[in-house]
């Protein structure tokens, strides 16, 4: 039995909970990962997992192997590219997560690229807007936007993008267009189901609060930039939402003299694990893409 493969199979089961949650990261069948650490726990002559109606629970043994083999797998993995020298492609496979909108924008043109530098990696891109476990679903690097939940992940900042009340050029024929954030309490609005009615702006020192009418109310920023582009109503977005059509003139910046904070890009790894080198390349990636004009 590959030693190697039988501690990653073990470990992506400790992670996932379950032998079937690992199979689907695994892409493998769950009779063959049940079969993987049954044998592991024959060669080792002691239980690693204890299994009952509720699922899996680790042993003490078996704790105690997660840990050495979790630190094993990522130094195999070191080892491979220090062997192969700086500059040496990356190899196997890179699970990923990012918002939809985001990637659909700023990562999957640019992917070519990055494969084409590595030539024996392959990637599973898991588009979901909504923040998702990295050790069950076996996520090497989530791309996330904004204030991080949890402030002991490890993460690692890529980008800044300024954000804006944006519109298309046919609301606001329609409607007019805003010159103070007060007037914006007179106007339509396009707004996330999870974030407040209130928006904040300051200039000079000054803050100002104005409560906006939202009747239209999405979940996903697919729904917001669908929303905005059918001329439904104002939005406060990042530049990163509209790139596109900021630069054609599609979508105006309103309100320019009044600031919103900032929404940084971070790529958050699992915790409790070590990088691998193919997340933090990824995450190097898309930093110089981020960089470059995205």
């Amino acid at each position: 039995m590959d030693r190697l493969l039988a501690m990653s199979t073990f470990v992506r089961v400790l992670e996932a909970g379950s032998f079937s949650g690992a199979a689907r990261v695994l892409e493998v069948g769950q009779p063959a990962v049940s079969k993987t650490v049954a044998q592991l726990e024959q060669r080792l002559g002691v239980k690693l997992l204890l299994r009952s109606t509720h699922g899996l629970t680790p042993t003490e043994a078996g704790l105690r192997f997660y840990e050495r083999a979790r630190v094993a797998i990522q130094e195999a993995d070191e080892a491979d590219l220090a062997a192969r020298g700086e500059g040496a492609g990356l190899s196997g496979r890179l699970r990923i997560s990012a918002a939809p909108t985001f990637a659909r924008l700023h990562v999957i043109p640019h992917l070519p690229r990055f494969l084409a530098a590595h030539p024996d990696l392959e990637v599973d891109v898991v588009l979901d807007d909504r923040t998702i476990d990295l050790i069950a679903e076996g996520i090497d690097v989530s791309l996330r936007m904004g204030a991080l939940a949890d402030s002991g992940v490890m993460a690692r900042k890529l980008a800044s993008s300024p954000r804006s009340v944006l519109a298309t050029t046919g609301y606001l024929a329609r409607a007019g267009v805003p010159r103070v954030p007060a007037d914006l309490a007179d106007h339509e609005t396009v707004v996330f189901s999870q974030s407040s009615n209130v928006w904040n702006f300051s200039r000079d020192g000054t803050e100002v609060s104005v409560l906006v009418r939202g009747r239209a109310r999405f979940s996903a920023a697919e729904g917001i930039r669908a929303a905005v582009l059918a001329d439904m109503g104002l939005a406060i977005a990042s530049d990163w939402m509209f790139a596109p059509e900021l630069a054609d003139g599609r979508i105006l910046r309103l309100l320019e003299g009044w600031s919103l904070p900032d929404i940084d890009l971070w790529a958050v790894f699992p915790t409790g694990r070590l990088a691998t080198a193919k997340a933090r390349s990824f995450a190097e990636f898309v930093e110089d893409v981020m960089q470059n004009g995205g």
